[in-house]
């Protein structure tokens, strides 16, 4: 017997009954998106490494450790599994001139790929929805963002969930922040834990999203960007406030929250909950108004983003809802095996889902499988009510009832079932 191959480790299969969930989840975030006028975009999971290298930085986390990539032996070209699709959106803007005729709003939703340890809400493959509000200035598209994902929560019944702000100013204020805090955290790298002294040469503004308590209060004693921000990112930060001020929502200003990629400013944020382990974030996003320029296209400003959907499912109660068919089709003998077939199609083709029995089985045994479907009709067929053309109807929920009609009237009668209370008149 042959070694079982089994799925990659962090790359999950999702089963029927979690399947089920998923969808269900799925066309929720579809409908609320399109309710604030996002059209979808579907970008390819696999792009040119170089992308990712320009878009998220050299010296970020993802880019240095994280991104699955190889050389195609064809072409001798470098690609990687998109880690995250918000440069990939911004390519496919600039690559096709999106915003020729003004702003795009934008959502994509699908799977990306990091190398990880793999852990609850966290894997390898992933899933992520997003919104991208190309070509708007803000500070009302950052607002509007912001309290999308407010209505989301409240239609998920979400609690729990803190909205965290923090403003990344300009390049030219954060490169002259980069040096005060440079200086700040090398006149102590002895108390630096291994990972800081790895950014502090590299990405030093990470230092600050350090985890590790035993360097909470250093970080808490080094310089605050946001004391350093100009007239104008101040100004574009205090109009997001005042929005949501009046939106009556709450928020938390933390001063420490930079986010991990290099192509954000100004605005920044986190939705965290303590609802999957360790507080977390649910949501994250900001503006970048340089990256569409950065890929390739004019400059424009650009706001947006991602949802973890594994994170979310964990955080959504599962109300044990299944899809069950609308009709289970019983049938046995040859002519009954094929008169079937029309009869499926002709219920499938009056809107109605139909589970067809295929194989042997006694009307016993299927009649079981029937019951276990949830459907609540069982469409009965044999050698005799095929040769009449005709079908029998029973019901497998509450009252129970069966009689046989026409093959044109089933559909209609079926209807009357589920959804009326006209009485049928059948064959008894």
């Amino acid at each position: 017997m042959s070694e079982p191959i089994r799925a990659v480790r962090g790359m999950n299969d999702i089963l029927p009954d979690e399947a089920e969930r998923w969808e269900a989840l799925e066309e929720i975030l579809r409908d609320w998106l399109r309710s604030y006028g996002y059209r979808n975009v579907r970008t390819p999971v696999l792009e040119h490494t170089a992308l990712f290298r320009r878009a998220i930085g050299e010296s970020t986390d993802i880019v240095e450790k994280e991104m699955y990539s190889f050389t195609d032996e064809l072409n001798q070209e470098s690609l990687t599994l998109r880690p995250e699709a918000t440069a990939s959106v911004a390519r496919a803007a600039a690559e096709h001139s999106l915003l020729y005729g003004g702003g795009q709003r934008l959502y994509y939703l699908g799977p990306m790929y990091r190398h990880e340890r793999p852990q609850k809400g966290r894997y390898r493959q992933f899933h992520q929805v997003g919104a991208e509000a190309l070509g708007f200035p803000g500070p009302d598209v950052d607002a509007e963002l912001l309290l999308m994902c407010a209505r989301l929560w409240e239609d998920l019944n979400l609690t729990g969930i803190k909205l965290q702000l923090n403003c990344l100013g300009s390049a030219a204020e954060r490169a002259a922040y980069r040096e005060s805090l440079v200086a700040y955290l090398a006149s102590r790298e002895k108390d630096l834990d291994e990972d800081s002294r790895r950014r502090l040469r590299t990405n030093p503004l990470r230092v600050l999203d350090s985890k590790n308590p035993a360097m909470q209060a250093l970080i808490a004693g080094s310089p605050r960007l946001l004391d350093t921000l100009g007239e104008e990112s101040l100004k574009h930060f205090e109009g997001l406030q005042a929005i949501l001020k009046d939106a009556g929502h709450r928020y938390e200003i933390n001063p420490r929250l930079v986010r991990g990629l290099d192509y954000y400013n100004l605005t920044v944020f986190e939705w965290v909950t303590d609802g999957v382990g360790a507080q977390g974030a649910v949501c994250a996003g900001g503006r970048y108004d340089g990256l569409l320029e950065q890929v390739g296209g004019r400059p424009a400003q650009a706001c947006g983003f991602a949802i973890g959907l594994e994170r979310l499912l964990a955080l959504v109660a599962d109300s044990g809802e299944r899809t069950s068919p609308d009709v289970y089709l019983v049938n046995q003998g040859e002519p009954a095996g094929r008169f079937a077939f029309r009869v499926a199609e002709a219920l499938r083709e009056a809107g109605f889902s139909v589970v067809q029995h295929c194989g042997p089985g006694s009307f016993k045994s299927q009649m079981k499988k029937a019951d276990v479907s949830g459907a609540p009709v069982a469409v009965i067929v044999g050698d005799e009510e095929a040769q009449a053309g005709e079908a029998s109807v029973k019901t497998l929920r509450e009252e129970r009832a069966q009689f046989r009609v026409s093959l044109e009237r089933l559909p209609e009668a079926i209807s009357d079932l589920l959804f009326g209370s006209a009485e049928i008149e059948g064959n008894p």
